[in-house]
């Protein structure tokens, strides 16, 4: 890092006195909230839990950043809003970045610089990629106190827009262009994420769908033997092969299901009803419910389908789902089927607030690693909205707020032989809060 002095320079001046400004401030951080983060990180343990799972191939007498530290510094950089790895080139200067790995901030070494960290996203094996996922299923199952009774998992994809022609990338008509559409998979009643996976540009065949819930669910159930789960996706995850895995491996499911005229004709004589019944009252919109057996021709059984049928002044609407689960048509489709909506604002703040769609690297290895460290980014932030107050407006507030308020903060660093002190800003309208928040986090530790 440059030491050159940049000179002073000049303001509009205000009530007559002048103005000037200089880069002269000192150790100086425009992330004072790594303090929050390096607790939780200590807290949880995500860098030395992944790190773990790699086999460092590295020569021993050579190495100057390990691969906890690389780790730690890479999501504790994209949690801070630099998603990319070439921000590590002047981040590895920074102050409390430094003191976030681990080392003294001014008299440590620099961190990692760029290139090191893309030859560190490059490291794992295909293998260790995937025990990189199954450490965080299992990170997932260890942040409960106690085997839950029963969960929802949230199962869907998104669409991970490409800028070249990385292998898995495939154009996808929906989206019109080149694309990867990751598997992401949440936890319905905390928000937290289970699993995400990178997958080929196209929507999951039936086999695959199964695949991925078979190893999930076989994960979970290796620290949750009598958790009872259901999971809950859109129509293409209603495939026969997941639910016939599901009914076989005691598994509740809750899918989306495509309409067709064998549906409507099943829905016809409810739908008729529906009809005339709201052309009767001159309603603006009436809604109904119904649910029947079915059985399309690849399944082999029949299932159970519930109807969602809509008559309005513009017309008439039918969606469908098929599920397991036993109940009220009505319970099953507003109240446990629609509730699915929740996981597309978990989706948005993984994908949009973290940038997890920036899997450029050519191998798709490497690109899985990276949608891992960005789902431990996730954890962090997780955890630091964990410990906010419930009473707080931010006890529920999304990623970038939270980044805003809470990390974005000036932040002086001195460091002493024997002590180091951040000076944070006098003015800084979440202070007590983030007092608060790193008694809560620091006592949470290890």
């Amino acid at each position: 890092m440059s030491h050159d002095s940049l000179l002073p320079f000049d303001l509009p001046a205000v009530r007559r006195k002048k103005v000037t400004a200089a880069f002269d401030g000192g150790l100086i951080s425009s992330d004072g909230g790594l303090l929050l983060l390096r607790e939780a990180e200590r807290g949880l343990g995500l860098a030395d839990l992944l790190a773990g799972c790699i086999r460092d191939r590295r020569d021993a007498g050579m190495v100057s950043h390990t691969l906890a530290e690389m780790l730690r510094f890479r999501m504790l950089a994209i949690a801070c809003g630099y998603e990319d790895a070439d921000d590590c080139d002047t981040l590895r200067f920074d102050p409390l970045f430094k003191l976030a790995v681990g080392r003294p901030p001014e008299g440590g070494d620099p961190l990692c610089s760029q290139p090191t960290m893309s030859r560190c996203e490059n490291m794992p094996s295909r293998l260790e990629a995937a025990r990189m996922t199954a450490a965080l299923v299992d990170h997932f199952c260890r942040s409960f106190p106690a085997p839950p009774e029963a969960i929802t998992l949230d199962i869907d994809d998104t669409c991970d827009a490409v800028h070249g022609h990385q292998q898995l990338s495939l154009f996808h008509a929906y989206y019109d262009t080149r694309c990867f559409l990751p598997i992401h998979v949440y936890h319905v009643e905390s928000g937290k994420p289970v699993a995400v996976l990178l997958r080929p540009g196209k929507t999951p065949s039936g086999s695959e769908v199964r695949t991925v819930l078979k190893h999930l669910v076989r994960r979970i159930r290796r620290s949750w033997p009598t958790t009872r789960i259901t999971v809950r996706g859109d129509s293409h995850y209603a495939r026969s092969e997941a639910m016939a895995w599901c009914e076989a491996n005691g598994v509740d499911y809750i899918f989306g299901l495509a309409g067709n005229k064998v549906l409507d004709a099943l829905a016809g004589e409810t739908a008729d009803d529906l009809k005339v019944r709201r052309a009767e009252a001159r309603a603006e919109k009436m809604r109904t419910f119904t649910d029947f057996a079915y059985a399309a021709g690849s399944w082999g059984r029949e299932r159970h389908v519930v109807a969602r049928l809509e008559a309005t002044t513009r017309g008439f609407d039918a969606r469908y789902i098929v599920t397991s689960l036993e109940g009220e048509a009505r319970y099953l489709y507003e109240d446990i089927y629609c509730a699915r909506g929740q996981a597309e604002n978990l989706i948005k703040m993984h994908k949009a607030q973290l940038a997890s769609d920036r899997t450029s690297c050519h191998s798709p290895v490497a690109n899985h690693v990276r949608l891992v460290l960005h789902t431990a980014a996730y954890w962090l932030m997780l955890a630091l909205r964990d410990a906010i107050p419930a009473a707080s407006p931010l006890a529920k507030a999304e990623f970038a707020t939270l980044r805003l308020r809470l990390l974005k903060l000036g932040a002086r660093v001195v460091e002493k032989v024997a002590r180091i002190r951040v000076h944070l800003a006098s003015a800084c309208p979440d202070a007590a809060l983030f007092r608060l928040l790193a008694g809560r986090l620091a006592a949470a530790g290890p």
